[in-house]
C-alpha cells in the first residue's frame, strides 16, 4: 500500500495502461475506487503536473513518472474536474501574460471560506496545467458579481511588474453600473474611507481617523438617465474591494440587482 508521499516511473510492462488501472494495482492505492477519489482530490502528479478525475483513463507511457501525495495540503474535499477554461473566454494570451473576460456570478480567487466553489483561478489553472505551466499568478481581483476584463500573469517576474503598473495607476479601470436614482451632481469624485469587516464579509464606513481604514476614491459620470435610475460609468483611482457598490450606496443610489449592501 502506498504511503503518505510514494513515486513509480512506468516501466515497458505498463507502457499503454490506464491511469487510475496503474494507480490501482500492485501495492499502490489498493483499488479503483481508491484511485479515482484521489485523482479527484488533486493528489496525483504524472510528470510532475496535477491529474484529475477526468485524466483516470489516461493511457501511460513508458519512462512516465507517477507520484501520489496522500496527506497533500488542502486535498480532504473532492476537487472539480479538470478541463479547459468552460466558463471564461482567453481574449489575449502570451509567455507572460492572459487577459480574459469574467462573466457574472464567478469569483477570481477561491475564497477562504468557500474553497471549493468555482473561479476563474481554478480555471486558468487548469488551461495552463494542459501547457505545462503549474499555476497562474494573481494581478487584481473584480468582484463575483461584476463582469469584465481580469489579467493573470503566467510567471512570478511578470505578476511582480504589472501589480506595480496598477499601484501607479498605469492601468485604468472603469466600470460601468445601472443605479436607482440620478447622481447628481452629473460628474464628480466620491471619496470616502472604508473598513473591511472580516466577520460580516462587507466593506463599511469609517471615521478617516479610524487607523484600520483605507481611503476609497472613484470617479464618476452619469452616461443616461432612465425613469428613477441611471447608467453610470465609475473610473477607479483606488482599488478597495466592493468599492464602488458602498460608495454607491452611501449617497443614496444602490446598484441595480444589489444584494449586499442594502442597509438603511
Amino acid at each position: 500500500m502506498t504511503t503518505s508521499d510514494s513515486q513509480w516511473t512506468v516501466g515497458p510492462g505498463d507502457a499503454g495502461v490506464r491511469l487510475d488501472k496503474f494507480l490501482a494495482s500492485g501495492d499502490r492505492i489498493g483499488s479503483r475506487a481508491r484511485a479515482v477519489t484521489a485523482l479527484a482530490r488533486g493528489k496525483v502528479f504524472v510528470n510532475g503536473i496535477e491529474a484529475g478525475a477526468d485524466t483516470a483513463g489516461t493511457r501511460l507511457a513508458a519512462g512516465d513518472v507517477v507520484r501520489v501525495w496522500m496527506d497533500r495540503p488542502g486535498t480532504a474535499k473532492r476537487r472539480p474536474a479538470i478541463g479547459p477554461a468552460r466558463n471564461v473566454r482567453i481574449l489575449y494570451e502570451d509567455d507572460a501574460l492572459l487577459v480574459l473576460d469574467k462573466p457574472a456570478g464567478l469569483l477570481v480567487v477561491p475564497l477562504e471560506r468557500r474553497r471549493e466553489a468555482p473561479s476563474v483561478y481554478e480555471e486558468i489553472k487548469d488551461h495552463l496545467r494542459t501547457r505545462g505551466t503549474r499555476r497562474p499568478f494573481v494581478v487584481h481581483r473584480i468582484d463575483r458579481d461584476t463582469s469584465g476584463l481580469v489579467v493573470f500573469a503566467k510567471r512570478a517576474d511578470a505578476q511582480a511588474r504589472l501589480k506595480e503598473q496598477f499601484k501607479r495607476h498605469e492601468a485604468s479601470r472603469i466600470y460601468r453600473a445601472v443605479v436607482y436614482g440620478h447622481p447628481s451632481p452629473s460628474a464628480g469624485t466620491w471619496r470616502d474611507h472604508l473598513v473591511w469587516d472580516r466577520d460580516a464579509l462587507i466593506q463599511k464606513e469609517t471615521s478617516p481617523r479610524d487607523p484600520r481604514g483605507k481611503e476609497a476614491v472613484s470617479e464618476y459620470r452619469v452616461i443616461e438617465r432612465f425613469r428613477g435610475a441611471a447608467l453610470i460609468e465609475v473610473q477607479l483611482i483606488t482599488g478597495r474591494r466592493n468599492q464602488i457598490r458602498l460608495q454607491a450606496r452611501l449617497r443614496g443610489h444602490m446598484l441595480v440587482g444589489e444584494q449586499r449592501y442594502v442597509f438603511g
